[in-house]
């Protein structure tokens, strides 16, 4: 039987006749359709499309100089939200409302929204129970309407929709791939610890302590920290177990089982200022006050993430009338001579 021979490496391999003519009519048949399409391709506006020429040094460039800038500018910020899931990106939206408010988030995963694209059991719908479907109004998310509560067809159309408005405000930056491995916490001459800012990290990093050397990390220093980084997990709830590790709130038992008419309304109640310079929101608070859990439903997420933000807004006027009377006093001492 004829055959031929074809090189593979050092390898020399034999075919046998009827597998090379099977082999050219199935590349014959191949080549037949796609010649047939060309052919009868309609045209488009793409075709013929070439991108600027570029160096790939620019590119580059263009990237660190942005970041480290925005690094720079965010070494102190009025607002560091820690966690960028449905409850801080709430609490986001809302301080874009006051421009002169500079606000940091820091995210630990490259993807923001945390568990808020899908709905429950990774369903895509999301139902969120009024009247927080006042803020899909004011965002202009459809939804239909089921009497005590709304659903919006995906959770992403939601979550991206407001994640767009974050970022598309001037006075939010998100640095996201980054963890705050710490806080950082000063005391003033009456012994009373205060959170002044958070202690960041490259996630990467910070998930590979164990296998490395010393890796030292960054700062940000804020006038008002808000911990939104939800239940426990890797690096859930992490706002909440650095005070308890550090003596600043007592021990709790953790989320407490599902009760949705309960959790939510306990969840924004209990939102607020927890220690002088924190703030916790969403389900970090619940992990704090033992609280239920909602389940697969948003409305406390996103209004206990608006309440955060104005619970942070007085606590920098506090500060404001601090700073200002502090300042009044020096003015009235008397000049040495």
């Amino acid at each position: 039987m004829a055959a031929s021979i074809a090189s593979v490496g050092k390898a020399v391999v034999s075919r046998p006749a009827h597998a090379r003519r099977t082999s050219a009519r199935a590349s014959r048949a191949a080549v037949a359709p796609r010649a047939a399409l060309e052919s009868q391709r309609y045209a488009t506006p793409f075709d013929g499309y070439k991108f600027e020429t570029i160096r790939e040094a620019q590119i580059s460039r263009a990237m660190t100089r942005r970041y480290f800038k925005s690094l720079d500018e965010h070494a102190e910020v009025d607002v560091c939200i820690v966690g960028a899931g449905s409850a801080g990106l709430a609490c986001a939206y809302e301080l874009s409302k006051y421009p002169d408010v500079r606000v940091a988030i820091i995210e630990q995963g490259v993807a923001p929204g945390g568990g808020a694209w899908l709905g429950g059991q990774l369903f895509s719908a999301m139902c969120i129970r009024k009247p927080a479907d006042k803020l899909l109004q004011e965002l202009g998310v459809p939804y239909e309407d089921e009497g005590s509560f709304v659903v919006v067809k995906h959770a992403a159309l939601m979550t991206s929709t407001l994640l767009s408005k974050v970022l598309a405000a001037p006075n939010v930056t998100m640095f996201n791939a980054t963890a705050a491995e710490d806080l950082i916490v000063k005391e003033d001459e009456e012994g009373v610890r205060r959170v002044a800012g958070v202690v960041t990290n490259w996630t990467l990093v910070s998930l590979n302590h164990d296998t490395q050397s010393c890796m030292d990390p960054n700062v940000v220093e804020a006038k008002v920290v808000v911990s939104s980084c939800g239940h426990d997990g890797p690096m859930g709830a992490a706002g909440v177990k650095r005070l308890k590790k550090l003596g600043m709130i007592p021990n709790s038992l953790g989320m407490g089982a599902l009760d949705m008419n309960t959790a939510e309304d306990a969840v924004v109640d209990r939102s607020r200022e927890v220690v002088p310079g924190m703030i916790t929101c969403g389900m970090e608070t619940a992990e704090l006050e033992s609280s239920p859990r909602m389940g697969p439903t948003f409305g406390a997420m996103f209004i206990s993430g608006q309440k955060a933000a104005h619970v942070a807004l007085n606590a920098l006027r506090r500060q404001q009338d601090l700073e200002r009377a502090a300042a009044g006093e020096q003015q009235k001492q008397p000049v040495a001579a």
